[in-house]
């Protein structure tokens, strides 16, 4: 199980200093084989986790605008995290943004957040906001993010150091030209699945 140190968020000159992108999700646990590289950078305060993600691939793409839509099926990067041992929650983004939030025990025990509570969370695309299809050519694209602990209701007061959390990090394209299902921590499963907390790693919160 892979364990991940992280660190307050930096403030300069009244700005968030979002975290470098430099931890990789590249375990191929499936073996699709293709060209796409990820990596991500998470920090916190007391009201917020800050996450930024850096992507590199062929077919940026994104259909989806509605909260709590299939992001999945476009490109689309992934948090999941959980503070009990069996409920846990899947943070979803693709890449203009879009969000998708669920909390349950596995993949058919979803239950979407409300649509309110979902708009809380800020999101910044390098790539906009409008719907694109971008075919065969070599794109960089980062995602900055913000989740507020109002999110998580009252399975948490604050972030702070000293605590430990289960979690994975994913990059997936269902309906991309190449299929994908990558992760930061490996998954030891017969078919796709990001939804197994079994195989989640450990963040601890340092100061």
């Amino acid at each position: 199980m892979k364990k991940l140190s992280i660190k307050p968020i930096r403030i300069a000159s009244g700005q968030v200093l979002f975290p470098d992108a430099v931890n990789s999700i590249d375990c191929d646990n499936w073996d699709y084989k293709v060209d796409v590289k990820v990596n991500f950078g998470i920090a916190y305060d007391a009201d917020n986790l800050y996450l930024k993600y850096k992507v590199y691939e062929l077919h940026p793409k994104a259909v989806c605008t509605e909260i709590n839509g299939p992001v999945w099926e476009d490109s689309c990067v992934e948090f999941f995290i959980a503070f009990k041992d069996e409920e846990y929650y899947n943070f979803e983004f693709n890449c203009i943004g879009t969000q998708l939030v669920g909390l349950g025990v596995n993949n058919k025990d979803r239950k979407w957040l409300d649509k309110s509570l979902v708009e809380k969370i800020q999101t910044k695309s390098s790539l906009g906001t409008e719907p694109i299809d971008i075919t065969d050519t070599p794109t960089t694209w980062e995602m900055k993010i913000i989740i507020p602990k109002i999110i998580f209701g009252d399975d948490l007061s604050q972030f702070e150091a000293g605590q430990t959390l289960k979690a994975n990090f994913y990059k997936c394209g269902d309906k991309q030209n190449e299929m994908h299902f990558l992760s930061w921590n490996p998954i030891s499963h017969d078919t796709p699945n990001f939804h197994l907390p079994g195989f989640f790693g450990s963040l601890e919160l340092v100061r």
